[in-house]
């Protein structure tokens, strides 16, 4: 794990001080990025140093044939199923990353179709910070948003290599390939086998149409289908994921190594240094909110079930005692230390917690257009079972969605409370690992089925895949292990059948290609613009592609979709934007409205709006021009610079 704690921490903390070199410089420039990926390298150096991973017995091969062993590295890898996983996540890592972004002749295209409006608004971030923009920046695709509002961490990673001129396709492709490697890595410690194929295969019936058709499809990439390949479209398309996802993992291992595990391997020292623990969870915001949200709810569940346990040894020792139990428990150090002990949970939690209210408050402001944004919790019991094209009757939905997992993991939480008593554990004792970490993949899933999360319900998805990662290692040690190995093989098949096919058919799906943008074209208008001030904010029609979005320019409108699940109220705007580009007369007045110094005319917008006056030709300065269209200046004469 030393490696995955100093790449983490090195993109971590590369990506704050260049936030926060950002900050006080007024924006990124060459010496500032050059900084920021310095220091990550030396708290990278120091992480790597600190970290500690000492061998503890326990399986971690998780494969159907289900062998426990001791794990030196050798022989940790050296089991035939790590190699078959190991090549299933290579396919996937180098079919999705390699092919993210390529040239194709005058074509920029990509292989996901899942993926065209969400690698488009990254792009726009990517630029949009490496265009040295002021830090925090407004927001580059909503005219009255003061501040971005999204937690774009991996985005000005990406930026700050592009200070070290990295090209933006490699930087995508890089980033998504170590990304890879270290999400493999992070599953394989955390859950084993099980692990990695929960997270490359997870589904649940919908890919068995395979047996009737005999192709192979993304079959859970329908439209009806809520439980899609997190692989395909949440890790290739939503990049904050390929930090928080081996981030978030890295500190579910280290705590239960240094709660649950410590001295049964003879380790003495923690497995993650404290400040490492801290960078990693308090900075999560700036690059996944729910996962911070998610971490969160595992660390008050560790705390309260240690605080729990403790206060029934009170009440316990009152009951039997009395007032004399009371008074020896509030006068006498010996009696107190006897009950309180084993506090070990509590004190690294709250330890934490407090150090942690600081700076992951202030991201949460930043990436919150400083709390203005509005909340978007809602009761909304059921996810998405009753939600437009997802809706089913409820036995229906859960069955297509999950298959077997459910009832599964309904045996698991059963068959570890049932462990737990008949082993003789009763609050006021240890607490197992299993059920210390069931309890928070329980809350977690609650919280996602009953209050909605982000403007779309499908986003709880977010929060939901942690309830999943936590259950996975657990399924395997303590219910699937224990069967026979035709019944484990079955168990797995019907597991993993239907995601295997959506996984590799979603794969193939894309071997055309989608076309996503004319190179010529980007290129000249980012020439056209690149004299022109970075802070300056366009009028163009909005769509997810669009040249000046994609060269990190700020337009009036992005591309409806980004603000509506951004929580907008755009209908307005939109409409005013409509009435500027169309020529109406009042435009000039809309155009002040909407902060608008540039006007751009080109393909896109002859297309959406051919019945325009176009009444700036005539009157507003022409700024630049070419086969792609036309720049012009709407600011007065007398305010310009």
């Amino acid at each position: 794990m030393k490696w995955l704690s100093a790449g983490l921490i090195f993109v971590n903390l590369s990506t704050v001080c260049g936030l926060l070199l950002g900050m006080a410089g007024n924006g990124l420039n060459e010496l500032s990025a050059v900084l920021a990926l310095v220091s990550g390298g030396t708290f990278a150096l120091a992480a790597y140093l600190g970290t500690s991973d000492s061998a503890t017995r326990h399986n971690i091969s998780n494969s159907p044939a289900g062998e426990s062993f001791r794990s030196p590295p050798l022989k940790r890898y050296g089991h035939v199923w790590f190699w078959a996983m190991a090549a299933c996540f290579a396919l996937f890592a180098l079919r999705s990353f390699c092919w993210l972004l390529y040239v194709d002749g005058e074509q920029l295209r990509i292989q996901s179709p899942n993926n065209l409006g969400d690698l488009a608004l990254h792009i726009t971030y990517i630029r949009y910070f490496a265009n040295g923009v002021s830090l925090w920046p407004a927001n580059p695709i909503y005219v009255f948003s003061e501040h971005l509002r999204y937690p774009a961490g991996m985005d000005l990673f990406n930026a700050l290599l592009s200070y070290l001129h990295v090209d933006l396709i490699r930087g995508l492709v890089w980033t998504g390939l170590l990304a890879s490697i270290a999400t493999f890595y992070a599953f394989f410690r955390w859950g084993g086998m099980f692990g990695i194929a929960g997270f490359l295969f997870n589904g649940g019936v919908a890919g068995f149409e395979f047996l009737k058709t005999l192709k192979f499809g993304d079959y859970q990439g329908g439209k009806t289908i809520a439980w899609k390949s997190i692989p395909l479209t949440m890790f290739v398309t939503q990049r904050g994921l390929l930090y928080a996802i081996p981030a978030g993992l890295l500190l579910l291992w280290s705590w239960r190594e240094r709660f649950f595990r410590i001295g049964e391997g003879n380790c003495h020292r923690a497995p993650l240094p404290f400040w490492v623990e801290l960078a990693l969870y308090a900075s999560m915001p700036l690059f996944h909110f729910h996962t911070f949200l998610a971490l969160s709810i595992v660390l008050v569940c560790l705390f309260g079930l240690e605080l729990v346990n403790q206060l029934k040894l009170t009440f316990d020792l009152i009951r039997r005692e009395g007032i004399a139990g009371l008074r020896s428990l509030i006068i006498g150090k010996t009696r107190w230390g006897e009950l309180f002990s084993d506090t070990r949970i509590r004190k690294h939690v709250a330890l934490l917690l407090v150090s942690s209210v600081v700076p992951a408050t202030f991201f949460v402001w930043l990436i919150t257009d400083q709390f203005h944004a509005r909340s978007v919790l809602e009761w909304h019991p059921g996810w998405v079972q009753n939600d437009d094209d997802f809706a089913a009757p409820f036995f229906q939905f859960w069955l297509m969605n999950f298959g077997i997992w459910v009832p599964l993991v309904f045996a698991l939480i059963g068959l570890s409370g049932w462990n737990a008593w008949k082993s003789g554990w009763r609050w006021g004792k240890n607490l197992p690992e299993d059920v210390a970490f069931l309890l928070p993949a329980s809350a977690i899933f609650i919280l996602a089925f009953f209050v909605q999360t982000a403007p779309w319900g499908w986003d709880n998805l977010k929060l939901m895949i942690w309830a999943y990662f936590l259950v996975l290692p657990f399924l395997w040690s303590d219910l699937i292990i224990r069967w026979s190995m035709p019944i484990r093989i079955a168990v797995w098949i019907a597991l993993f059948g239907s995601g295997f096919i959506s996984l590799f058919g979603g794969l193939a799906a894309g071997r055309p290609g989608f076309e996503f943008s004319d190179r010529a074209e980007l290129d000249a208008i980012g020439i056209a613009a690149r004299r022109l001030p970075v802070e300056a904010r366009f009028a163009a029609y909005p769509i997810y592609n669009h040249p000046l979005l994609l060269q990190g320019r700020k337009v009036v409108l992005g591309y409806p979709g980004h603000l509506w699940t951004e929580g907008f109220e755009y209908t307005d705007t939109y409409n005013w934007l409509t009435k500027l580009m169309q020529g109406s007369a009042d435009w000039r007045e809309i155009a002040r409205a909407l902060r608008v110094r540039y006007l751009f005319w080109g393909r896109e917008e002859m297309i959406n709006y051919p019945a325009s006056k176009r009444p700036w030709e005539a009157t507003a300065p022409l700024v630049a021009s070419g086969n792609w269209g036309a720049i012009y200046d709407l600011e007065p004469t007398a305010v310009r610079p």
